[in-house]
């Protein structure tokens, strides 16, 4: 059976002691596209009154809790709980795809090791994810421009915990990133397949995302940009994209449309005048 993205078996493994309980239901959204979630797993130590907001969204979401005491005081042991429960899913041999679920540098090894193995790896955390986990996985979503969240000053407060993550990280330069797209995949004529752009972002930047943009797609975000110029349409990936100024030809001129026009019209006239004499000949002929 050939496995598609969207049947890809997935493994969602969450970082409940870093992550809020009011992005779940946005983020299963958003792996549901990538694939399959056929294990869902939230560690954390339940007995704490931090994570009291989560017990509706396990059951809502048929979530597996994982119990993980903290053994000593200070130190995070739901790490190592989840690290080992991926590491036995990986040899298992039941999964295309695992979808690490926060914000902490310390999964970095981990999804740098189940691609290692051939896995997908999506990464989910907020924008204070440090660079290293978002580098080391083949896609990174940030949680924030998942669905409207309520509170969400509040959520990013309460997930800085004292782990000392790092701030949020400003956004790539917009007209550089894209004006680097389009020089990188355009052809000699210096027109871009959107397609072929959206997959260099992609590879040039693991976090990419046009709504972090404000745009809810690819094609939305390049039209809206002035310096861009654009022809054909979005459908099937025909949408072209060129730099202002850089393009040879912008778009099939109005004169260039009426000049086939009327080469076609002319074609169809001369047919039909053809036809004509043929038929006055034959009626001309003298009968038997």
């Amino acid at each position: 059976m050939t496995i598609t993205p969207s049947t890809a078996r997935l493994a969602v493994l969450i970082d409940a002691d870093n992550t809020s309980p009011k992005h779940v239901s946005a983020l299963l959204e958003e792996l549901a596209s990538y694939g399959v979630a056929t294990v869902k797993r939230a560690y954390g130590d339940w007995t704490t009154p931090q994570l009291g907001g989560w017990k509706g969204e396990l059951n809502r979401h048929a979530i597996v809790p994982v119990q993980q005491f903290a053994y000593t005081t200070g130190k995070n042991a739901t790490d190592s709980a989840l690290i080992i429960d991926a590491m036995d899913l990986l040899y298992s041999g039941n999964l295309e795809a695992f979808a690490l679920v926060s914000s902490d540098s310390d999964f970095t090894r981990l999804a740098t090791r189940l691609r290692e193995s051939g896995k997908t790896v999506y990464g989910l955390g907020l924008r204070k994810t440090p660079q290293s986990l978002v580098a080391a996985c083949d896609t990174f979503i940030y949680l924030e421009v998942l669905g409207k969240v309520q509170d969400q000053d509040d959520d990013t407060a309460a997930a800085d915990g004292a782990d000392g993550a790092e701030p949020a990280t400003p956004l790539p330069n917009l007209q550089s990133l894209l004006s680097r797209a389009v020089n990188a995949t355009s052809d000699d004529d210096g027109w871009a397949h959107l397609s072929a752009i959206g997959s260099y972002l992609r590879s040039a930047d693991s976090s990419f995302d046009p709504r972090l943009y404000g745009a809810a797609k690819l094609a939305t975000l390049v039209e809206s940009q002035g310096y861009l110029t654009t022809t054909g349409s979005g459908a099937g990936g025909g949408l072209l994209v060129g730099l202002k100024g850089q393009v040879k030809q912008a778009q099939p001129t109005a004169s260039a449309t009426t000049s086939a026009q009327k080469t076609a019209a002319k074609k169809t006239a001369a047919k039909k005048t053809a036809a004509k004499k043929t038929a006055g000949r034959k009626s001309a002929q003298p009968k038997g």
